[in-house]
């Protein structure tokens, strides 16, 4: 049967705990559970029973935590499972806040695709920009559908163009700069080349 072989204080927030299981850091708990149920080292237990300790204690503090961290900005579901995991939560623990933030309409991976496609359109392509809600666990349909309402990214692209341009020399250098620009930003070929043709660069055949 699996051993707690450590239990250390938390240097970040003295009222939790950290426990490890077989010299392995398992999850961290608050100190009143650990007393409660005299968790100690040398104990063994089995890790379904810490983690059902767990979830039962920590619920509620584990929704209030999420709930302050979705107060500065929206968040998907693997950036809040991140999230709480980094805090030491079990899956059981995350899979409950999850839930319950999806039930209250918190948590919308398809609205969060939406919001950001509006706002990183004005800087960046489409390819670029579902390259980063792909890193953020959006599912690939809704990056599709997100990707749907984004217009101007010519636009954009003659935008960030400009500025690119702004107080340099019109060489072939510096639009050939220019253009590995605004690839890198995940504009199109196309879109690239019509803004900086747009700025006088002459396209080479």
């Amino acid at each position: 049967m699996p051993e707690i072989t450590d239990i250390t204080p938390q240097k970040k927030d003295k009222e939790r705990c950290n426990i490890y299981v077989d010299g392995s850091f398992f999850c961290g708990m608050r100190l009143d559970t650990v007393l409660l149920h005299r968790l100690k080292a040398g104990m063994h237990v089995e890790e379904e029973e810490l983690a059902a300790i767990q979830l039962e204690s920590e619920k509620t503090q584990a929704l209030d935590k999420a709930m302050r961290h979705l107060s500065a900005t929206m968040k998907t579901e693997k950036q809040m499972r991140d999230f709480l995991k980094k805090k030491g939560y079990l899956p059981a623990v995350c899979d409950h806040v999850v839930e319950k933030l999806r039930g209250y309409g918190f948590l919308d991976d398809a609205e969060y695709s939406a919001q950001y496609v509006q706002q990183a359109g004005r800087r960046k392509g489409a390819r670029l920009i579902a390259l980063e809600l792909k890193s953020r666990g959006v599912a690939e349909e809704q990056i599709e559908a997100a990707l749907e309402g984004l217009s101007g990214e010519d636009e954009a692209a003659k935008e960030l163009a400009r500025k690119y341009m702004r107080g340099k020399e019109p060489t072939r250098e510096n639009f050939s700069k220019a253009y590995r620009h605004l690839l890198s930003k995940g504009f199109s070929y196309d879109a690239a080349k019509d803004a900086l043709a747009a700025l006088g660069a002459e396209e080479e055949g």
